[in-house]
């Protein structure tokens, strides 16, 4: 039993070291709501040896126009900044000093006797000080960010006054790296295309996400200890 034991624990080991838990993983497993929408009846063709079957024709409009048909978005996002800014300061305070008098003298009789009390006390003859500070600072930040790509999303929503919310993601795994890129907004149906894409600048209310998983991204970024210290230090 001791023998059996001993030989499972370095196999354990070795499968245990054979994965990350960190490692990025990408599922298979069709979005739910592909699961949840039935099957389409088989179409029987109308018009058998024709062309043109089960109602298609030279003329038929092949934009996204009911919930989950598919879109395709151009995505063309630049950004670009550029903001200067400066800060000059001066101050000077001049103090002429002056004396500083806390003695005292004088006379009077005691016994018939006329005392005379000599200056007493402290006397200082305070110095002159004078003092300035000058602070002078400038910034310059140029910006320039470009972001191109090209995404599928699909009509989740027709919103009442007949425009869509669209939802799209896609995910790329290449040699243990992910790649995740997300979409979401609302369009315009007279925005799209006669191919069926519409440009990034069209959406309203956009959001566009692209993010990575896998070692690059974990060797080049702070680790929790050091974000949660960067946020603490009070310096």
């Amino acid at each position: 039993m001791k023998k059996s034991a001993l030989l499972i624990l370095p196999v354990m080991f070795f499968f245990g070291c054979a994965s990350h838990p960190m490692d990025p993983s990408i599922s298979m497993t069709p979005p739910k709501y592909v699961e949840e929408m039935p099957s389409r009846e088989k179409e029987t063709l109308n018009n058998p040896g024709s062309l043109f079957t089960n109602g298609d024709n030279l003329f038929s409009d092949t934009k996204a126009k009911q919930v989950n048909d598919v879109v395709t978005v151009v995505i063309t996002e630049q950004i670009t900044q550029s903001s200067q800014a400066s800060k000059k300061l001066n101050e000077a305070n001049t103090d002429n000093g002056g004396l500083f008098d806390a003695s005292i003298s004088g006379s009077g009789y005691f016994g018939g006797k006329e005392l005379k009390m000599g200056k007493t006390g402290l006397s200082v003859n305070m110095p002159s000080m004078n003092s300035s500070r000058s602070f002078q600072g400038s910034g310059t930040q140029q910006r320039n960010e470009k972001f191109q790509t090209t995404i599928s999303a699909r009509i989740v929503k027709i919103l009442a006054n007949g425009n869509y919310y669209i939802y799209g993601t896609r995910e790329i795994f290449v040699d243990g790296q992910k790649q995740i890129i997300k979409i979401s907004g609302v369009i315009r149906p007279e925005d799209i295309s006669p191919d069926n894409t519409i440009d990034s600048k069209y959406i309203a209310d956009a959001k566009i996400a692209y993010e990575s998983e896998g070692d690059l991204k974990r060797y080049t970024e702070q680790n929790w200890l050091a974000k949660f210290w960067s946020a603490i230090a009070p310096w």
